[in-house]
């Protein structure tokens, strides 16, 4: 089990030598249909962002990662949040949330604001919202109520690079 306090468990910025690890920690998480969703359209054409992506170690085991993206909505820079996974025995115990929280940071540092797909109901305690969202469209089919903002009144365009 994974406490978030432990000492073991580290928190560090992505570099390329975690890159094959947190590949079988997505595979892991996702399997194979992550390749279909809009957000990995994203990732195909957006820049990644290693200094605000961030990995979760308990004693030198990968547990946790999240990966931001360079992108444009409209005319507006902002980063793309995703994907976010969290080994099985790392949830509940605050490890997704610490990840998501210092990435988010980071954006906010850059003086970016920050986009998802995902779930009001667990990112909306880190800021994020449907209702900046309203008038931007993602590459590919997608929930429109699941495309979330944070750290801007309103997004507006199409997501390109």
């Amino acid at each position: 089990m994974i406490d978030p306090a432990d000492p073991a468990l580290s928190y560090t910025q992505e570099q390329p030598a975690d890159a094959d690890a947190i590949e079988a920690l997505l595979d892991h998480a996702f399997g194979p249909g992550r390749f279909v969703k809009s957000s990995e359209r994203v990732r195909e054409f957006a820049e990644f962002r290693p200094e605000m992506s961030f990995c979760a170690w308990d004693q030198g085991l990968l547990v946790g990662s999240v990966r931001m993206w360079k992108v444009h909505v409209g005319g507006t820079p902002a980063v793309f949040l995703g994907p976010l996974a969290v080994r099985a025995q790392g949830r509940k115990f605050g490890t997704g949330g610490e990840l998501v929280a210092r990435a988010c940071a980071a954006a906010q540092a850059a003086g970016y604001p920050v986009l998802l797909v995902g779930d009001e109901p667990y990112f909306g305690r880190f800021g994020f919202s449907a209702a900046p969202c309203k008038g931007v469209r993602m590459p590919g089919p997608v929930d429109q109520r699941r495309v979330l903002a944070r750290g801007v009144d309103a997004l507006s365009g199409p997501v390109t690079a």
